[in-house]
Formats: C-alpha cells, structure tokens, sequence
C-alpha cells in the first residue's frame, strides 16, 4: 500500500488507528491484504490532506462514507466546502507569487541599471 500510493508503512497503520481506514483483511500470515477500493480510497485521503484538510474533518469524512448512500449530500456539502477553501488558497498564492516576480523584476532592474552605468 505505502508503494503504491507513495507513503511512509506508517502512514496507511495510522489512518486505520485514526479511523479513516477500516480495519484492513489479512492473509494467513497476518500481513494487511488490499485491495484496488482501499488503495483508490487511501489515494483520495492522501489527496485531501495533502490539500490542507484537518485530519478531523477527514475522519467526519470517512464516517459519512461508512454510513453509505444516505449521506451523500453531506459529504458533496464537505467537498464543496473544501474546494471553496483551496479557491481562496489558490488566490492568496497567486497575489504571493506576484508580489515576489515584482521582487524579483526589482532586483534584476538594479542589477541592470549597477552593470550599466548611464
């Protein structure tokens, strides 16, 4: 799993204590037995928290998955929340990166202007 999805061994044995994993099958040698559903589910965990998502909210998350059908227009309700907060995210960076290209335009002017003197 940890291969797969490009995570630490620790990462899916935490999410599983933390509840946004259920409790994983095991072979008869005890190793976890995943399966193509638990690596796309682990994969769109790691995607929200790696979009910023309080690992609460992700297990709020995961309880509404577990309860099936009936809670689908909370977690689209969740998402759409999220998608909203990553919006203004987006356009606080943005206004970052351009203050920092006007930095940057500055310093390579004064460079200019050092190497030729009028």
């Amino acid at each position: 799993m940890a291969l797969a999805v490009g995570v630490s061994a620790h990462t899916p044995r935490h999410w599983e204590r933390a509840g946004l994993i259920t409790p994983i099958s095991r072979d008869p040698r005890g190793r976890r037995r995943y399966y193509p559903g638990d690596i796309a589910w682990v994969q769109f965990l790691l995607r929200l928290r790696q979009t910023g998502l309080p690992i609460a909210q992700m297990r709020r998350y995961a309880d509404l998955r577990a309860q099936g059908d009936t809670t689908i227009k909370a977690r689209i309700d969740m998402l759409v929340q999220h998608r909203e907060t990553l919006h203004q995210q987006i356009a606080r960076l943005r206004a970052h990166e351009k203050a920092l290209d006007a930095k940057i335009d500055t310093y390579q002017q004064t460079l200019q202007q050092s190497r030729n003197p009028s």
